[in-house]
């Protein structure tokens, strides 16, 4: 027969040693390094409560609070080694609690509550934290995208469409389609926030407890909104991650697309943006090489926050409805490297869109090659001349291929193919002449007579600029009434802890 396992005083087993280091080390690994802050907030406000409830002894209570207080003075969590005498975390201030205390009172600290609705609590934690420290990057590319916006609503850029040059703009508009983007990724990570911000502690295992708990007290005390109402939601609908995860993985798929096109507009035959040299980087063998390898670090940290945080959701496809490892410590300590690849995507975005600045020469000279402006002059063979758009259309097409054929530019050498194409599709002569037709192909007027609502002219771009700065505040307002709040409660269960070990 063999052996039985050695035991504890406490009658704990020691675990399988395979077992212990590959799956119990790392998980006390990352409670120690990502959650010991909100396991102590945990116990202080089930604490406070418990003894607000008259659940618990408020000398009992004092003597805890002491207790953990000295656990706090004399328990380096950095330096604790996981040797398999305890479970986990939860159990080893157990265990310190149990040396101080004695069994009795110190098993008192556990009325009411599980280790269910702490774990989904301490996740949340851990979530809303990083969330809001996403949130203070996110704003502050926010208002400097606003900000490179205003400054370059004046300035014209080729647009593409297809990888081809379609339409001149300005880089302020093109910034401000980012900008809404951006502000719609803002708003479902404060959604996400919101299904985060509600608390489980109360739930227990999984149906409360006959004990007169007050859910709401406890919420409180954490900086939560409210107490998720479901118990059983509380320990099994894992919504709280996912949604968390699915707003990184929009954020990033879009903000690489911004990316990806900044690398296109810096390639040497594009060339519209210019990059300083403290973004650049030299080649080591060819002199002439300025690389802005920024950009590429962008593009692969978004493709990882991106890749992570669907790794994440994928970790929740097909779960069981219940309590349930998968959502636990190790997806949660996985997840959290997403948030930190975001958050350096978010800063050197920031940093490198504040330092860019548009080449006029080029932009100039691509709008030339690539007749980009022909479409006002169908637009304009309209509004004057009283033609079909699509007759307009094939007049303004023939006039481009004969400028491009000639390696010309429409201002400049456009006027002469475009008598010769409106005679023959027309057998007439245009109402207007040269100066006129220069003006109708030039690409400050194409930007100036697009001044509709969403266009790039000033007069929408201004009320835009507006608007952005408006929401861009409104962000900015939540985050400190939220960071105010929770502030304040973080007070109040500071003083209400104290309190308690001063009964002692």
């Amino acid at each position: 027969m063999s052996e039985p396992n050695p035991r504890l005083a406490d009658n704990s087993v020691f675990p399988d040693p395979v077992y212990k280091e590959t799956v119990l080390r790392p998980l006390f690994d990352g409670a120690k390094s990502h959650h010991v802050e909100g396991f102590r907030s945990i116990d202080r406000a089930h604490l406070v409560m418990l003894v607000e409830t008259c659940i618990l002894d408020p000398k009992q209570a004092g003597a805890i609070a002491s207790a953990l207080e000295a656990i706090d003075r004399e328990v380096d969590p950095s330096t604790l080694v996981y040797t398999g005498e305890v479970e986990d975390y939860f159990f080893l201030i157990e265990k310190e609690l149990k040396a101080r205390l004695g069994p009795d009172v110190a098993g008192r600290l556990h009325t009411a509550r599980s280790r269910n609705d702490i774990d989904h609590t301490l996740f949340k934690l851990g979530l809303k934290h990083r969330i809001d420290v996403l949130m203070v990057k996110a704003r502050h590319l926010l208002a400097t995208l606003i900000d490179a916006a205003e400054r370059e609503k004046d300035t014209l850029v080729v647009a593409y469409t297809h990888g081809q040059p379609a339409q001149p703009t300005t880089f302020g508009h093109y910034l401000s389609a980012a900008i809404e983007v951006l502000i719609r990724d803002i708003e479902r990570f404060a959604e996400a926030r919101e299904i985060v911000n509600l608390s489980p502690m109360g739930a227990a295992a999984i149906t409360t407890s006959g004990f007169p708990i007050d859910r709401q007290r406890v919420a409180h005390l954490l900086g939560f909104a409210a107490p998720l109402r479901n118990s059983y939601s509380c320990i099994a609908a894992v919504d709280y991650v996912t949604s968390a995860y699915s707003a990184i993985e929009l954020m990033f798929v879009h903000l690489g697309r911004l990316i990806q096109d900044f690398q296109f507009w810096t390639a040497f035959e594009v060339g519209q943006i210019y990059v300083p040299n403290a973004f650049v980087q030299i080649s080591s063998i060819m002199p002439q090489k300025r690389n802005p390898v920024p950009i590429e670090h962008m593009r692969l940290l978004a493709s990882q926050t991106m890749g992570r945080a669907r790794t994440v959701l994928g970790v929740m496809h097909n779960t069981p409805f219940t309590d349930m490892n998968d959502s636990e410590g190790e997806t949660q300590a996985m997840g959290y490297e997403a948030f930190v690849a975001a958050g350096r995507v978010l800063d050197l975005l920031a940093a490198f869109v504040a330092a860019i600045r548009i080449d006029p020469a080029r932009v100039a000279e691509n709008i030339r090659r690539s007749c980009i402006t022909i479409t006002e002059l169908a637009d304009s063979l309209v509004r004057l001349e009283g033609l079909s758009f699509r007759q307009a259309h094939e007049i303004a097409a023939t006039v481009a291929k004969a400028v491009v054929a000639a390696g010309g530019g429409l201002e400049r050498d456009g006027y002469e193919p475009f008598l010769a194409a409106f005679r023959q599709s027309t057998g007439c002569e245009p109402s207007f002449g040269r100066d006129t037709f220069e003006e109708i192909v030039s690409p400050a007027h194409f930007v100036a007579v697009r001044d509709r609502f969403g266009g790039p002219a000033p007069a929408p771009m201004a009320e835009a600029l507006a608007a952005y700065r408006d929401k861009a505040a409104s962000f900015d307002k939540a985050a400190e009434g939220n960071a105010a709040r929770e502030a304040a409660a973080a007070r109040e269960l500071t003083e209400k802890f104290k309190a308690l070990a001063e009964v002692s």
